[in-house]
């Protein structure tokens, strides 16, 4: 049982919700998350399985798109002022269905699933560099560093060497390279501490195992792209954070699997 004055906020690109409410609700069930956010939901807004996570004990608000994208947050508390997007003048489709920004008890959450750059040479890689001063834009200008607010999602960023399993070999990665880990670093200076680094400095520690890779998981051959981050007033309320890689060996898993942070809001 969880200590009813914990927060346990928890976050999971699913790729597909769908396809992994196998995963998911057993899970749910098992871990008594407070909050899911969700990312790679690939589903529209009218499939979207609103009913299975209301049966569940939570109530939950999405933006998705057919087949790619699509993020989503699931609370047992209410969650009020949702937001989809940044809220600038750049804002598309696309990205409300990449960023969703909500209060949970009280707590801003704002869940990102931030685009993978496919390419260094692909106009995609540029979006991406985009997206991460964007991101430090609306928190200067819609929150504060000195205010609890979590940030959390699938970044598509491994911020340090000891993030990913072969750092030489992959240094021109989209999800590595040192441009890529500039920006991620610039939002994350704006006044973000890493929650699960505050508890685990140590190296082989990751979140995505690639499907593509022979045995990845038990070969140890992953990526920490998958992050938790707080403002220093509610860091400092941090008590645990892990992540739980028994979901990533069960059958038909995302190629991710939870990270969790636990925050004393008693």
């Amino acid at each position: 049982m969880k200590d009813r004055n914990l927060l346990r906020v928890a976050t999971f690109n699913a790729n597909s919700v769908r396809s992994r409410l196998h995963i998911i609700l057993p899970w749910l069930e098992k871990c008594k998350a407070d909050v899911l956010c969700i990312q790679e939901t690939k589903v529209q807004d009218m499939d979207f399985p609103q009913e299975v996570f209301s049966e569940a004990g939570y109530n939950v608000v999405f933006r998705g798109q057919k087949a790619y994208n699509g993020v989503a947050v699931a609370s047992i508390h209410e969650l009020e002022d949702v937001a989809f997007g940044f809220g600038d003048s750049e804002d598309s489709p696309e990205d409300e269905s990449r960023l969703i920004r909500c209060r949970v008890h009280g707590m801003p959450i704002v869940n990102t699933y931030v685009p993978q750059g496919r390419a260094m040479d692909n106009p995609y890689f540029q979006i991406k560099l985009n997206w991460f001063r964007r991101l430090r834009a609306m928190f200067s200008r819609d929150y504060t560093p000195d205010a609890p607010l979590i940030w959390c999602g699938d970044m598509n960023v491994a911020p340090e060497p000891i993030d990913v399993h072969s750092p030489e070999r992959l240094k021109n990665h989209v999800c590595f390279h040192a441009d890529v880990r500039k920006a991620f670093g610039d939002v994350k200076a704006w006044g973000f501490v890493d929650i699960f680094r505050k508890f685990h400095p140590e190296p082989d520690q990751y979140t995505f195992f690639d499907y593509r890779v022979p045995n990845s998981v038990k070969r140890r051959l992953g990526w920490r792209i998958d992050h938790i981050l707080a403002t220093s007033p509610l860091a400092e309320r941090a008590v645990r954070s892990f992540i739980d890689m028994e979901p990533r060996m069960k059958p038909k898993p995302s190629d991710h699997t939870f990270l969790v942070a636990e925050f004393d809001v008693g």
